[in-house]
C-alpha cells in the first residue's frame, strides 16, 4: 500500500507536464477513498487567480494590450513566472478532475444518480480548460492528468484547440440535457442523486445556477469560434437564444467570493503594490468622460469612480496610452497599504489616476469575476445584430444591449456597496439613475450607427477585471477601443517546464505552429 501511495503522486507529476505535484492536496488519491467531495472542493479552490498570474500576465501584459489601462513604464520581463503558475494550476486541477471521473465510474450507483455531479465536473473542466487553451492555443488535454492510469500518459500529446473546443462544447450540451435542477432529485427508481453537498463552494448545490453557467459558457465560446467554424457554432447560439435556455442573469454573476468561501484574497493588492505601474489610460478615459476636465465634471459612466480614482492632487488625469517623449514620469504609492490609515497619501509623484484603491485592496468582499450577466447579454446582442444563429433583429439587439449596460452598471456598483471597508464610496445611483446613465448620447445605441463597435466597447468595459477575457474579445473582433496600432500579440508562449518535461511532444507542437511565439494566432482567430 505504501508503495502505491508513493507511486501515484509521481505519476501525476509526470502526467501534468509540470512541476509542483509533490504538494497535491496531501495525496487525495488513496485507493481506499471513494468520496469526491474534498477533490471537488480543491478544484473549486483552483479557480482563484494566481498571484504571479495577476502580476505578470494581467498587470504586466494584458492590461496594456487590451488598453483597459495604461502601463506607465517599462516593466518586468519574467512573464514565464506567470505562465508557469497558470500551467501548473491547470494540470494539478486536471489530475483531480480525472480522478473524480474515475471515482464516479467506480461508484455502484444508478448512472442517473450521478448525473448532477458529472455535470458539475464537466462545467469545471470546461471553464478551466477554455481559460488555458485561450491563453496558449493547443495544449495537452485528452491524455493529460491521467498518469495514475498508465505510464503511457506520462508525457501527453498536444491536442488541437479546435478539438478541445468541440469536446468541451459537447460536454456542456450533455450538461444541459442531463442535469436535474429539481430540489432533492431522485432517479426513476426512487434513489437519491449523489451529491458533493457542502463541498460545492461555488453555487452551494444550486443546480439551476450550474445549468445557467454551463449554457453561458456555451454562448461565450460558441461566439468566440463563430468566425472560424460557423457550422458548428451557430446551432449552439440558435439553441440557447431561440429556446430561451437559462443563462446567468443579473444578480447571479459567477465569481470567486472570499467572504462566502472563507478565504482571504491578498493576491490582488500584492500584484498592484509590487507592480505599481498601472494607471487609467487615455483609451478607457475616453469611454468614461466627455472631456478631460480634471474635476471629473465630464464623467458620464458611473463605473469610472469604481474603476479608478484621482491622483495625489485630487485630479482626474489619464496616462497617455502611447506616451510621447517627454511625458512626465509616473510614481507615487497609490497602492500602498498605508492608505488603510492615511487614505489621501498617494505620494507626490502620483501624477495620474490609479485604479480605485478599494477595488484592489478589499481582500474579503471584492470578488474575482468569472462571468457576468452583462457579458451574456452583449453576446446575445451581437447575435441579434449580426444574425448569428438567429434572424437578424436590430431592435432586439439594441434592447438587449441597453439592458446589458444597465446590468453592468448595477453589478459594478454592487462592488462598492458590498464592501465593508470601502470609504469615500462613489455616489450610489438608483435604478432610474442607472437607466438615465445608460441613455447618455455616447452609449445610446438606438441612435448611433456604430452598433457593433458599441457592443464590443461595453463588453470590453464590463470585463475590466477580466483582462484575459478582454484579450480574447480583442483577438476575435479586432474592434475593441484602441489608440494606435495593435500589437501582434495573440498568445502566451508555453512555459519552459513543458519543453523540459515533455520535450518530444513540445518539439512536435512547435514544429506544427512554426514557432512558440506570441505572434502565432490561436485557432479561433479570424
Amino acid at each position: 500500500m505504501k508503495k502505491i501511495l508513493y507511486l501515484i503522486p509521481l505519476l501525476l507529476f509526470m502526467s501534468a507536464c509540470t512541476k509542483g505535484f509533490e504538494d497535491i492536496n496531501r495525496n487525495p488519491f488513496s485507493p481506499t477513498q471513494t468520496d469526491i467531495g474534498p477533490l471537488f472542493n480543491t478544484v473549486i479552490g483552483s479557480l482563484r487567480l494566481g498571484w504571479n498570474e495577476q502580476f505578470y500576465l494581467h498587470n504586466e501584459t494584458l492590461y496594456g494590450i487590451t488598453q483597459q489601462a495604461a502601463k506607465t513604464a517599462v516593466g518586468f520581463d519574467n512573464i514565464t513566472i506567470g505562465t508557469e503558475e497558470v500551467w501548473g494550476n491547470y494540470y494539478k486541477a486536471l489530475a483531480h478532475i480525472r480522478e473524480m471521473e474515475r471515482r464516479l465510474d467506480a461508484l455502484e450507483l444508478e448512472p442517473e444518480a450521478l448525473n448532477n455531479v458529472r455535470a458539475q465536473v464537466k462545467v469545471l473542466l470546461a471553464y478551466k480548460t477554455f481559460r488555458v487553451t485561450d491563453l496558449f492555443g493547443d495544449i495537452p488535454f485528452s491524455e493529460a492528468g491521467r498518469g495514475f492510469e498508465s505510464l503511457d500518459y506520462a508525457r501527453p500529446k498536444f491536442d488541437s484547440q479546435e478539438s478541445i473546443y468541440k469536446t468541451l462544447l459537447d460536454d456542456l450540451k450533455w450538461v444541459e440535457d442531463n442535469i436535474n435542477t429539481f430540489p432533492n432529485p431522485t432517479t426513476a427508481s426512487g434513489k437519491p442523486y449523489y451529491s458533493v453537498g457542502e463541498f460545492d463552494n461555488l453555487f452551494n448545490g444550486n443546480m439551476v445556477l450550474w445549468r445557467k453557467f454551463a449554457n453561458s459558457l456555451r454562448l461565450r465560446h460558441a461566439m468566440r469560434m463563430v468566425e472560424k467554424d460557423p457550422a458548428f457554432a451557430t446551432p449552439i447560439l440558435k439553441e440557447i437564444i431561440e429556446n430561451d435556455l437559462p443563462v446567468i442573469k443579473q444578480g447571479e454573476e459567477v465569481a470567486m467570493r472570499p467572504n462566502q468561501q472563507n478565504w482571504t484574497n491578498e493576491s490582488v493588492i500584492w500584484s498592484f503594490q509590487e507592480h505599481n505601474k498601472l494607471r487609467m489610460g487615455t483609451t478607457v478615459w475616453s469611454w468614461l468622460s466627455d472631456n478631460n476636465n480634471a474635476d471629473g465634471s465630464g464623467i458620464f459612466d458611473p463605473r469610472a469612480r469604481i474603476f479608478f480614482e484621482t491622483n495625489n492632487e485630487n485630479k482626474w488625469a489619464p496616462f497617455p496610452q502611447n506616451p510621447a517623449p517627454g511625458t512626465p514620469a509616473e510614481g507615487g504609492i497609490p497602492y500602498g497599504q498605508h492608505r488603510d490609515f492615511n487614505y489621501d497619501i498617494k505620494g507626490a509623484a502620483n501624477l495620474y489616476s490609479p485604479f480605485n484603491y478599494y477595488l484592489v485592496r478589499d481582500a474579503h468582499y471584492i470578488p474575482e469575476v468569472m462571468l457576468t450577466a452583462a457579458e451574456v447579454g452583449f453576446i446575445k446582442a451581437e447575435a441579434y445584430l449580426r444574425g448569428l444563429g438567429v434572424a437578424a433583429d436590430v431592435g432586439k439587439a439594441e434592447e438587449t444591449y441597453f439592458e446589458s449596460v444597465v446590468a453592468s452598471f448595477t453589478f459594478w456598483q454592487s462592488m462598492a456597496t458590498g464592501s465593508a471597508i470601502w470609504e469615500n464610496k462613489p455616489p450610489i445611483l438608483s435604478t432610474g439613475q442607472l437607466f438615465a446613465a445608460a441613455n447618455h448620447p455616447r452609449l445610446f445605441i438606438f441612435s448611433l450607427p456604430n452598433k457593433r463597435e458599441l457592443i464590443y466597447a461595453q463588453a470590453w468595459m464590463d470585463q475590466f477585471r477580466q483582462p484575459w477575457e478582454a484579450f480574447a474579445l480583442w483577438r476575435r473582433t479586432q474592434m475593441t477601443p484602441r489608440e494606435g496600432t495593435a500589437p501582434a500579440y495573440y498568445r502566451f508562449a508555453y512555459p519552459p517546464s513543458e519543453a523540459q518535461n515533455n520535450p518530444e511532444n513540445y518539439a512536435a507542437q512547435v514544429a506544427k505552429m512554426g514557432a512558440d511565439a506570441p505572434n502565432v494566432k490561436v485557432w479561433w482567430m479570424p
